[in-house]
C-alpha cells in the first residue's frame, strides 16, 4: 500500500492563519482543511489564502464547517442556501472543491430523513453546478442525526453524485459506534475522513469533543481498526487530522505539526503502509548523563560514590566523567555554569541496531541532531526528546563504540547491589505530556502504560510509564495537570535516575550508617503504612530507621529510596522489585515531594 496524502484542519493549530499554513507545511503537510473561523480572522482574502497555500505546497482539501443546513422550513431553506452560494463563492477563491456539512443543531429543524435528503441534494446540485461537493457528517450531539449510520441512510436516499460522508473517529467512537459496518459504503461514497484520537472520559460527549480530542497514538481510541476499515471501502482520498484540544491551541504551531505528523506516520504503519523502519528491540540503558555545574557536579559525584557507584573513566575530550555499578553507567557532565543546577541530559539506550534506529527517528519527524566529535570519537546518532533531553542509539559492546572514548581510571568496585538502570523519570511541561508519550511509542517503540493521577503538595499530578516489551527500558513521565503560577514547591520540573538494586534494606543500612545523603521520611509515612499493609513489626521498624517506602500491588512489592537533591531538580533512587511488581511507587510521590520541599527549604535558611 503506497503512502496515502495527509492533510491536517487548522483549528488543531495555535496562531494565525498564516502561522498555521507556515507550520502545516514545513512539518511535511500535503494539504489543510481551513477552518473557517481561522479564515474569517485572517486580513488576507480567501484569494491571497489559496495562492499562500499553494505556494507552500499545501492544497486547500476541505473547507469547513457548514453548519445548521437541513430539514428546515422553506423559507429557512432559501436562507440557507444563499449562504451556502457565498461560502462556495470563498471556496472557489481558496481553491477548495468540498465543503463539510454538519448534521443540524438547530432549533428550527423537524426529524424528517425525506426532507434532510431532499434539501442537501438541492444543495448538491448547487454544489455540483460549481464543481464541488458536499461531504455530510453526523455529529454525535446532532440533534436528530447522530450517527454515521443515520448519516449514511440520508446520503443513499438523497441520491446525488456531488453528496457523500464525512466520517470523523471522534464522531464515531465517543459514542462506541461499530466502525465495522464502513465496509458495506461504496468507497465513491467516503469523501473525507478526520481521525482525532482521545482518553476515555465519562463526560458530555460535546466538552469531551472542544476541549480533549488527541492525535492519533495519545488516546485510547483504535483508529488502526477504524481507518482500515475506511480504506478498505475504497476510499482514496485524505487521512486529515482533525483535533479540538486546549492545550495544542495554545502551544508553538510548529512542534504541533510535527507531533500531528508523527501521530500520523505511526497510524499508517499500523495500517501495515511502510512509512519507517520497525524499531530496533533495544536492551536496557547504555548510560545517562547529568549536566551540573562545578559545585553540583562535585556533590553528585560524592553521591554516587556514597551509593556505591565508582568514577571509571574520564571522556577524551570533554568535561565528561564515567561512573558505574553494575550494569548502570551515569555520566556526569561538567559545565561551565555558576548556578546551582543539575539535569538529565541525556539519556542513551542499548539498540539492537543503531544505525536503523536512527533511521527510524528521522522518518518520525525526529532527526538526527548535529553533535561536535573529537578524531576518532565514536559516531553516536541522537535525537531530542519534545522536553529537550538528548536520546543516543548505542552498541556498547561494539568495539568503536562510545566506551572507547573514555580514558579508563578505574574498575568498579563492589557497590552495593546495583545492577543497573531501572527507569529514568522526567517531568514534562504541561504542553508537552502527550507530545512526549508519543515520541517514545513511535521513535523508540516504548508502549504506554495507564496514565495515573495523584494529589500532590502543589496540585495534581499526571504519570505516565512507558516500556519496551522486555521491561528493559522504561521512561516514567510526569507533569502537572494545569500550570504553575507564581507559587510553586520548592522543587521544580524534578528529574531522576532510579537505579535497580538487589537488596533495598541492605544498601539502605549502610548508607544510614555511612551518613549517606538519603532522603529522610517523616514517622506519618510509616504510621500510614503500618494502616494500610499490615507489615511485620520488625520490617516496619527497618523501614522507618532507614527511611525506606513501601507498595504493593497485584504482582509483588516494591522497595525503594530517595537521595537528597543534588542542585534544584535532580536526585537518585533505589529500586527493589519483589517478583512482579509493575508500577513506580507512585503513591509515595507525595511524601518524596514534600520531603524534597523540606530539604529545599532547610538549605536556603528559609
Amino acid at each position: 500500500m503506497s503512502e496515502p496524502r495527509r492533510s491536517i484542519a487548522t483549528v488543531c493549530l495555535s496562531g494565525t492563519l498564516e502561522d498555521k499554513l507556515a507550520a502545516a507545511a514545513a512539518a511535511g503537510f500535503d494539504g489543510v482543511e481551513i477552518f473557517e473561523n481561522d479564515l474569517i480572522a485572517s486580513a488576507a482574502s480567501p484569494a491571497e489564502i489559496g495562492v499562500r497555500c499553494r505556494d507552500l505546497g499545501l492544497s486547500v482539501d476541505l473547507y469547513q464547517p457548514f453548519r445548521d443546513f437541513e430539514a428546515v422550513p422553506p423559507a429557512r431553506l432559501r436562507d440557507n442556501l444563499r449562504r451556502a452560494e457565498r461560502k462556495f463563492d470563498v471556496m472557489e477563491q481558496l481553491g477548495a472543491d468540498l465543503v463539510l456539512v454538519c448534521s443540524t443543531v438547530s432549533p428550527d429543524a423537524v426529524d424528517d430523513d425525506e426532507l434532510a435528503a431532499e434539501q442537501l441534494r438541492t444543495l448538491a446540485q448547487r454544489a455540483e453546478a460549481r464543481g464541488m461537493r458536499v461531504a455530510y457528517e453526523a455529529l454525535a450531539w446532532g440533534r436528530f442525526v447522530n450517527t454515521y449510520e443515520h448519516s449514511w441512510r440520508i446520503v443513499r436516499r438523497a441520491d446525488h453524485p456531488a453528496l457523500g460522508l464525512c466520517l470523523d473517529t471522534f464522531h464515531v467512537l465517543s459514542r462506541d459506534g461499530d466502525p465495522a459496518l464502513i465496509r458495506t459504503i461504496p468507497g465513491e461514497k467516503l469523501f473525507f475522513l478526520q481521525l482525532a484520537d482521545a482518553p476515555q472520559l465519562d463526560m458530555d460527549v460535546l466538552q469531551w469533543s472542544r476541549h480533549h480530542r488527541l492525535f492519533p497514538g495519545q488516546g485510547s481510541f483504535d483508529l488502526a481498526t477504524f481507518a482500515g476499515n475506511v480504506l478498505e471501502a475504497g476510499y482514496t482520498g485524505p487521512l486529515s487530522l482533525e483535533v479540538f484540544n486546549d492545550v495544542f491551541r495554545q502551544a508553538d504551531p510548529k512542534p504541533a505539526a510535527v507531533d500531528a505528523m508523527r501521530s500520523l506516520r505511526m497510524l499508517e504503519e499500523q495500517l501495515g503502509i511502510p512509512v519507517a523502519e520497525p524499531a530496533p528491540d533495544l536492551d536496557g540503558y547504555a548510560f545517562t548523563e547529568l549536566v551540573a555545574d562545578p559545585a553540583t557536579a562535585t556533590r553528585l559525584a560524592e553521591g554516587l560514590a556514597a551509593l556505591g557507584f565508582t568514577e571509571t573513566g574520564e571522556h577524551r575530550s570533554k568535561p565528561v566523567r564515567r561512573w558505574e555499578q553494575g550494569g548502570a553507567r551515569v555520566l556526569i557532565n561538567t559545565t561551565a555554569s555558576t548556578s546551582d543546577t543539575a539535569e538529565i541530559g541525556a539519556l542513551a539506550v542499548e539498540s539492537s541496531d543503531p544505525l536503523r534506529s536512527a533511521r527510524r527517528a528521522e522518518a518520525m519527524s525526529s532527526p538526527i541532531l548535529p553533535r561536535e566529535r573529537g578524531p576518532q570519537e565514536a559516531g553516536l546518532s541522537s535525537v531530542a526528546a519534545p522536553d529537550g533531553t538528548g536520546v543516543f542509539f548505542c552498541d556498547t559492546a561494539a568495539p568503536d563504540g562510545w566506551l572507547s572514548d573514555f580514558r579508563d581510571t578505574a574498575t568498579p568496585g563492589r557497590g552495593l547491589g546495583v545492577t543497573g538502570i531501572d527507569h529514568v523519570s522526567l517531568t514534562q511541561p504541561f504542553d508537552h505530556f502527550d507530545e512526549a508519550a508519543l515520541f517514545c511509542r513511535s521513535v523508540l517503540g516504548l508502549e504506554p502504560e495507564e496514565i495515573t493521577e495523584y494529589a500532590a503538595p502543589f496540585g495534581m499530578v499526571r504519570n505516565r510509564g512507558m516500556v519496551d516489551a522486555t521491561c528493559s527500558v522504561r521512561i516514567a513521565l510526569n507533569g502537572t495537570l494545569v500550570r504553575r503560577g507564581e507559587w510553586a514547591p520548592a522543587v521544580r520540573d524534578p528529574q531522576h535516575i532510579a537505579f535497580t538494586c538487589t537488596g533495598v534494606i541492605a544498601a539502605a543500612e549502610h548508607l544510614r550508617a555511612s551518613g549517606a545523603p538519603v532522603l529522610s521520611i517523616p514517622d506519618n509515612y510509616y504510621d500510614d503504612l503500618d494502616a494500610r499493609f499490615g507489615l511485620r513489626p520488625e520490617l516496619l521498624e527497618t523501614l522507618r530507621r532507614c527511611s525506606v517506602l513501601y507498595d504493593r500491588d497485584a504482582g509483588g512489592e516494591f522497595l525503594h529510596l530517595f537521595t537528597e537533591l543534588f542542585g534544584s531538580r535532580v536526585f537518585l533512587e533505589l529500586v527493589q522489585r519483589v517478583d512482579d511488581y509493575a508500577g513506580y511507587g507512585v503513591a509515595n510521590a507525595p511524601v518524596r515531594m514534600a520531603a524534597h520541599r523540606r530539604q529545599r527549604m532547610t538549605a536556603s535558611g528559609r
